[in-house]
C-alpha cells in the first residue's frame, strides 16, 4: 500500500489475541501484519469487483475435489500467500 504513517490502537479480548498469536507463530508473520492483511482482505477490494469474483466462482465448472485434509491445507496456504 504505502508508507505507514498512522498509528492505530485497538483493544481485543484474550481469545482474539491468542488466535492472532497462534497465527503469527504458525506463519512467522507479525501480529500487526496479520491485522493489516485482514483489513485489506475485507475492505480493499471494490464491492463491484468482489461481486464479479463471486459470480465467476459460482459460474465455474465443477472440479474434482481432493481429500478434505489436503484441501484445507491448500486453502490455508493460499490465505498465507495473498499472491496465490
Amino acid at each position: 500500500m504505502g508508507t505507514m504513517t498512522r498509528r492505530l490502537q485497538i483493544l481485543v479480548d484474550d481469545e482474539r489475541y491468542a488466535m492472532l498469536e497462534r497465527e503469527s507463530q504458525r506463519t512467522g508473520r507479525p501480529v500487526a501484519e496479520l491485522i493489516r492483511a485482514a483489513i485489506d482482505g475485507r475492505y480493499a477490494m471494490d464491492p463491484t469487483a468482489r461481486r464479479a469474483a463471486y459470480e465467476r466462482i459460482l459460474a465455474a465448472e465443477p472440479m474434482p475435489v481432493d481429500d478434505w485434509a489436503v484441501m484445507k491445507r491448500e486453502l490455508l496456504d493460499m490465505l498465507d500467500d495473498p499472491a496465490t
